[in-house]
């Protein structure tokens, strides 16, 4: 469903569909920059996880590298 009112700055609007599933705790709408934020904290987040000894990696490590 959609808001059928103008941009309001994240306050709710009466009589507003969109508004009131948000208000029944619908999840807002992510955009591209919070999905690549996670995408870019999970990649983080393995890399420092990454252990050479027991991924049995050669002399240079290129884990990680993309």
């Amino acid at each position: 469903m959609k808001h059928n009112h103008g941009p309001n700055f994240g306050r709710r609007v009466a009589d507003c569909g969109r508004c009131d599933e948000l208000d029944a705790g619908a999840e807002p709408v992510r955009w591209n920059r919070s999905a690549r934020k996670d995408e870019e904290a999970r990649q983080i987040a393995d890399i420092r996880v990454h252990n050479c000894r027991a991924s049995g990696c050669g002399p240079v490590c290129t884990f990680g590298d993309w």
